[in-house]
């Protein structure tokens, strides 16, 4: 397919339907290891459309229960993780990239020949010399990332729509990696498929979580926010102009139709604002993008996250920035704001 004149291999559930999905996958039992971002949307994704799918999970935690309360029946679907590791055919590895490196002793056991190991990140293979996250070389592993949360993927499967997932394959030992990765990207409820591999899967996730996805939207909107505040606007209409207005209104208009399309329909001086301050904001952020980068690149954003989420007191210290985060005027204004939606009231 031709994306700004540049091709790429895409697949889409017109030349894939489900139904050879099914066919591709009807001796395979999908163990799903992990049951906390990723593993609801996808494992629950998958039984509806018709595969045949486990739970691998530590018994008795938050996530257990949960498991439970979406149906998933101990003792049948619902497996401590060896149990379900030894029984899948497919181990689909959806735990945090922590705990990723923390379970591997206990899964590598189970990945004989001619098993697929599934990963939707990039993270543990692509750094293996830091995680130790290496596979045996007779079976396939493959990716399938959906470019959004487990929670997108399964709302939006619950409205009839795709959340867009790249694939990519690390290891072909069956002959059989890449039916068996796009039948389970089109199991779990992806829009269409486009390729990559695991590093540039890797590479881009980082940077755009920590760029426009998460890290740089926040601290973007915070610092507007900040202004219109030091400038005597209260907190209500710096909250709406620089949060409320942006995902309520202008972002459901440009994921459909494109920002072209939004710049043209919007008031001459709207356009005229944008057009003339995209430049500079372009030029203020893209030395940051780019030193992002080479931090992602050279392994030491990978290492940090290592770092810090191997330290015993992280939980602890992750609840105190995020207590911070939620208790800023910012996010306690928008709390009031999102009360006061006509749908709330």
């Amino acid at each position: 397919m031709n994306f700004g004149g540049v091709v790429e291999q895409v697949a889409t559930r017109n030349e894939f339907p489900l139904e050879k999905a099914r066919e591709v996958l009807k001796n395979e039992t999908i163990a799903v290891i992990g049951y906390g971002v990723q593993g609801p949307g996808q494992a629950l994704n998958l039984r509806d459309n018709g595969f045949n799918v486990i739970i691998g999970q530590r018994k008795g935690g938050k996530t257990w229960e949960k498991a439970i309360a979406d149906g998933w029946v101990p003792g049948e679907t619902l497996l401590e993780i060896e149990e379900a590791a030894e029984k899948g055919t497919i181990i689909q590895y959806l735990l945090s990239d922590a705990a990723q490196i923390e379970v591997w002793p206990r899964i590598k056991p189970y990945l004989t020949a001619g098993k697929a190991l599934y990963f939707s990140h990039g993270f543990g293979i692509t750094y293996k010399e830091r995680t130790g996250i290496i596979p045996p070389a007779d079976i396939d592993v493959i990716l399938v990332a959906p470019k959004g949360s487990g929670t997108s993927l399964r709302r939006m499967f619950l409205e009839g729509r795709g959340l867009n997932s790249s694939y990519a394959i690390f290891q072909d030992a069956t002959g059989r990696a890449k039916e068996r990765v796009i039948a389970l990207g089109i199991g779990v409820g992806s829009g269409y498929l486009f390729e990559t591999d695991f590093k540039r899967e890797v590479y881009s996730d980082l940077t755009g979580e920590r760029g426009t996805l998460m890290g740089a939207i926040q601290g973007i909107l915070q610092a507007q926010y900040e202004v219109l505040r030091e400038n005597g606007h209260s907190p209500s209409e710096a909250f709406n102009e620089t949060v409320e207005e942006l995902t309520q209104s202008l972002m459901p208009l440009f994921a459909e139709n494109g920002m072209d399309w939004m710049y043209a329909n919007c008031s001459t001086t709207a356009q005229r604002g944008a057009l003339d301050w995209m430049g500079p904001f372009h030029d203020a952020t893209k030395p940051v993008f780019e030193k992002l980068y080479k931090e992602v690149a050279c392994g030491n954003e990978a290492q940090r996250s290592i770092d810090t989420n191997s330290k015993p007191d992280y939980r602890e210290k992750l609840e105190e920035e995020l207590k911070a985060l939620r208790e800023s005027e910012m996010w306690r204004a928008g709390a009031v704001v999102r009360k006061l939606r006509p749908e709330n009231n």
